[in-house]
């Protein structure tokens, strides 16, 4: 499958499955919620989660999308950039993850000093999924 194609039947999805690879090899899953921005999936995560971990140690992941209505997936393969926790309420990484919450959801935060403050004390960073091939069926 083209990975152009293939990106553009996920742009107006939000919801997949990551997986990625355990110190022992086998797979560990995680169901996230992302947005397609600049052809990466942005996710919100945090530092202590498995995926993040996993990931810090292999940039590996697989990154599966369905849509159970017409029996159609895509399977992408690629690597993680992890960034680094948001340490203050303006840094890049809190401005990130707010772009991040408002694709998702498609609206505005009520109080974004406290969604800044709880991305802080949350450990939360930025995992940004790079396609490199994609397959599936979509029908």
């Amino acid at each position: 499958m083209e990975l152009d194609e293939a990106l553009a039947w996920v742009a107006e999805k939000t919801h997949g499955i990551l997986i990625t690879i355990r110190r022992d090899g086998r797979a560990q899953s995680s169901d996230i919620s992302f947005t397609l921005k600049d052809g990466k999936f942005c996710i919100s995560a945090t530092a202590s989660r498995a995926k993040t971990r996993n990931l810090l140690r292999d940039d590996r992941a697989v990154l599966h999308v369905t849509s159970p209505k017409t029996w159609s997936y895509i399977s992408f393969d690629g690597t993680v950039e992890v960034t680094s926790p948001a340490q203050s309420k303006n840094d890049e990484v809190n401005q990130e993850l707010a772009e991040i919450y408002q694709r998702i959801l498609g609206e505005e935060h009520p109080n974004w000093e406290e969604f800044q403050q709880a991305m802080i004390n949350d450990g939360r960073l930025v995992l940004r999924f790079v396609p490199q091939s994609a397959v599936g069926m979509v029908n």
